[in-house]
């Protein structure tokens, strides 16, 4: 064996920083010297281009050889032997680099907004070899191997070359598709870290594996796109939010896959008149009681029900049906799972090092480092990633309020200021503004919603008017307010009067949707029909008013599956949910409410068309507290689009109930919840009433039981 350098131990030893500077044809004393590592090889040949070959001598056990380039040859291969096979292979450190310098400008600079097709793995062709790019970001590792099936996950087999501020990458010929692989990291002390998942994987294993999966994006099918306009402040939006994994299961409990949810719940959504889909978050995660709040592999559906080729049919399958498609989005924490983003290079590259500013007490998770340059790039490209990739509708993001909030559910003293400070964490708002800016500049047709629970200002306003620019934001004091006074039983409802006026005060300071979400069906809450009091029929009765009220309520709609059918026990994602009920005449009751609501709310455009502005609305009847009765007028743009909405929290029916009205002539009762359709007593007003004579026009109307009813001019009457 001949003497060797330091820089061949290093190879050897799988800790050689820039293997390119060592590996592969380099020209020394004026010879051309070919060095590759292969190890259990046993013999190497070097093979010119025109099939002449040279032999390598082996320069360590390992696997080290070196040797001369076949004369006139400017590329070669690589035969080596292995056992009783040989095989010709391409040499990773003879191609060129993956990234362009225009690349690592942007990456430096934080606005390339498709890092999607450079970062993660790429198959590709270079110089006439197809393959698999990979490029990761460990600024702080010594060393970075990409190991998998490809190399038989030794980690000496292709360490990485790093450019710019911390890129590795490297081209592995013949690596292709399917192939599972993760990044083998020595951290700056030369500590080695456990195998690390691609932060920017397309695939992944199902849980509790954890390797990423190589996907030739390019391959993926189109979904075609939503129907536009469907996210206009103008349009109707009922949003049916669903958690796949337990929505339907099959008799064994199995999960049903993405193509056969999508065989059955576009149409099933269709079918009860909502306009949109909202997905509990999908990115890859690896805890199922998550429910996928706490992912690891942001750019990854999860494969848990199915391929990125399966999520796209489900995705397309909505858009058939005319129905647009939102995700939960979650960029406020992860968790911190060894192969996760948690200390990815050994140091605190996507998170705060300080756990003040880094760690959630409540959930135990890692919170983004905002401030970092390449982590807003990383977060803000993947939401964009999800529009372009899988013609995704909007984005709703998860606990915005914790992201703005230095010392959101923190002690005193358990946290740090910002510099001028305060408590509000001003590399948040930037990055959120940044997200919503070149979301809607790439997407005008999409939207964005915050799950905002404080009265931050200007959540869905404009950022050049200084809001965070949201398209909407969830009105989580309306559904805090009204749950509480429709759990209270109707004789103690009088005392809590304003829990339903309140609303009103502040309904169009935000874009508002108005949400019965997951959060209030789990954790002891208790299902939305298990807080209704009283007996059976009041408990029903009780949930067709409220529901009622909700539709007719300035604001778009949100409601979690198994509300549109009176789930009777709180949500468990492990379990289907309880379609047997549909078989006792209460709950089909409910379900056809609903879907009556979806279609009135949909077809009368002044249930809609103003829902967040404040001309579309008018309070009628306010101060009845005894009499648990509300009554407004919606009003859509046009003079005729009126609807008068009155509702009787109470279980009294009310005779001669005079309400004022904008037209005189008549007006068509067009919903009733205490209809016997829905399972109510069908006290109503025989379809139509007359307004009375008299300088202002009034209705005298009856009022049913714990119901609502919706009345609406005839067009004569409002010309």
């Amino acid at each position: 064996m001949t003497t060797l350098s330091a820089e061949a131990y290093a190879i050897v030893e799988g800790r050689h920083p820039d293997p390119f500077h060592y590996l592969g044809l380099h020209t020394e004393d004026n010879k051309t010297v070919i060095r590759a590592f292969l190890p259990e090889a046993s013999k190497v040949e070097a093979i010119g281009e025109h099939g002449e070959t040279a032999s390598l001598t082996r320069i360590h056990d390992a696997g080290l050889f070196a040797g001369a380039l076949p004369k006139g040859s400017k590329r070669y291969q690589l035969r080596a032997r292995f056992g009783d096979a040989v095989v010709d292979l391409d040499d990773p450190y003879r191609f060129p680099p993956v990234l362009s310098d225009f690349d690592l400008y942007l990456l430096g600079e934080g606005t390339h907004q498709r890092i999607y097709d450079k970062l993660g793995a790429h198959r590709m062709t270079l110089d006439g070899v197809s393959g698999v790019a990979f490029v990761v970001l460990a600024p702080n590792a010594r060393r970075v191997s990409v190991v998998g099936d490809f190399n038989f996950w030794n980690p000496r087999r292709h360490p990485m070359r790093v450019r710019g501020v911390g890129y590795w990458e490297l081209f592995v010929p013949h690596a292709g598709p399917g192939d599972h692989y993760k990044f083998d990291i020595i951290g700056p002390q030369g500590e080695q870290l456990p195998l690390k998942s691609d932060p920017m994987a397309f695939a992944a294993e199902i849980r509790p594996s954890s390797a990423s999966i190589v996907l030739d994006e390019t391959k993926l099918p189109r979904p075609r796109p939503a129907p536009a306009g469907i996210n206009a402040l103008d349009a109707p939006m009922s949003i049916y939010e669903v958690h796949l994994g337990s929505w339907r299961r099959k008799d064994n409990n199995e999960w049903l896959s993405y193509r056969e949810l999508a065989e059955q719940l576009p149409r099933y959504v269709k079918d009860l008149g909502f306009t949109h889909v909202e997905f509990l978050p999908i990115s890859e995660h690896p805890f199922d009681g998550s429910w996928g709040y706490q992912p690891t592999g942001m750019y990854a559906p999860t494969s848990r029900f199915g391929s990125p080729a399966d999520f796209c049919a489900l995705i397309d399958a909505f858009h058939r049906e005319g129905l647009g498609v939102l995700l939960d989005w979650v960029p406020g924490h992860f968790p911190d799972d060894p192969h996760g983003l948690a200390c990815f290079d050994g140091t605190a590259l996507y998170e705060h090092a300080n756990p003040l500013q880094g760690r959630h007490l409540d959930w135990g998770t890692l919170i983004y480092n905002y401030g970092r340059t390449e982590v807003v790039n990383f977060l803000v490209s993947n939401a964009l990633f999800w529009l372009e990739r899988y013609a995704i509708d909007g984005l709703r993001v998860d606990a915005v309020a914790s992201m703005l909030y230095l010392d959101y559910s923190r002690p005193a003293g358990g946290w740090i200021p910002n510099k001028y400070g305060g408590r509000e964490n001003l590399e948040a708002i930037d990055f959120l503004r940044r997200f919503n800016t070149e979301l809607f500049a790439r997407f005008p047709q999409a939207t964005t919603a915050a799950e905002e629970s404080t009265a931050w200002p200007q959540v869905s306003r404009p950022v050049e008017y200084g809001g965070l620019g949201f398209g909407y934001k969830w009105n989580m004091g309306w559904m805090h307010d009204t749950l509480n006074y429709i759990s209270k039983d109707p004789i103690h409802r009088k005392h809590h009067h304003g829990s339903i006026l309140f609303g009103l005060h502040y309904a169009f300071s935000e874009n508002f949707i108005l949400p019965l979400s997951h959060d209030e069906v789990v954790h002891g809450k208790r299902s939305l029909l298990g807080r209704m009091p009283g007996d059976d029929w009041q408990r029903f009765a009780n949930l067709r008013a409220y529901y009622s009220f909700m539709f007719a309520h300035p604001g778009k709609k949100l409601m979690f599956m198994g509300c549109e059918f009176g789930q009777e026990r709180e949500w468990d994602h492990d379990r289907s949910l309880d379609w047997h009920l549909l078989e006792q005449k209460s709950h089909a009751g409910i379900h056809s409410l609903i879907r009556d609501l979806n279609k009135l709310y949909s077809t009368l455009p002044a249930l809609h068309e103003l829902d967040c502005d404040p001309s579309g609305f008018e309070w009628v009847v306010t101060d009845d507290a005894t009499g648990n009765v509300f009554g407004f007028i919606r009003k859509g743009n046009e003079a005729r689009a009126r609807c008068l909405v009155v509702i009787n929290f109470s279980p009294n029916v009310y005779h001669d109930y005079r309400v004022r009205v904008p037209f005189v002539g008549k007006w068509r009762e067009v919903f009733n919840s205490d209809s016997a359709h829905y399972g109510g007593t069908n006290v109503g007003n025989v379809g139509e009433v007359q307004t009375l004579e008299g300088l202002v026009p009034e209705l005298n109307l009856t009022i049913p039981p714990l119901a609502a009813i919706f009345l609406v001019p005839e067009c004569d009457a409002c010309a």
